[in-house]
């Protein structure tokens, strides 16, 4: 059975609720936008229940998806020694991923997703630039 993006989102968000240890005894409907937009924050948060904490693909929701997550930490490896954060950001914000005819891809479109959540457009664009400069900083050397 083919995934949609809302269920991988929504597989992706309760993970990292769980993982967090957030639903044990909540009284409210937890909150799918954590107020800090470091990107430390937001990583472990919307990215390392499939990403891993340190990156590497190997987060707890990873197995259960039909792609295994990429291994985040060696991007610039790939890309000749050099980090290709405009490649990063686009991707993330889905500028460059076309809307596949026949399913879907596990990796959310976090663009779209963040600025629902969040009304303004400057704290989710610096939210998603600095999930690239988190990702950036994790490279291995």
């Amino acid at each position: 059975m083919k995934r949609t993006v809302a269920a991988s989102c929504l597989l992706t968000l309760c993970a990292a609720f769980a993982s967090a240890g957030q639903l044990e005894g909540q009284k409210s409907p937890p909150a799918f936008l954590i107020e800090s937009i470091a990107g430390q924050d937001s990583f472990m948060f919307y990215c390392a229940p499939c990403h891993g904490r340190s990156g590497k693909g190997d987060g707890p929701v990873g197995a259960a998806l039909k792609t295994t997550p990429r291994d985040l930490t060696t991007l610039s490896t790939r890309n000749g020694g050099t980090f290709p954060g405009a490649d990063v950001l686009a991707f993330v914000t889905g500028t460059t991923r076309a809307l596949p005819a026949h399913g879907s891809s596990d990796m959310p479109v976090w663009g779209p997703i963040f600025r629902s959540l969040d009304p303004s457009d400057t704290r989710t664009k610096i939210r998603i630039e600095n999930i690239v400069a988190f990702v950036e900083s994790i490279q291995v050397k």
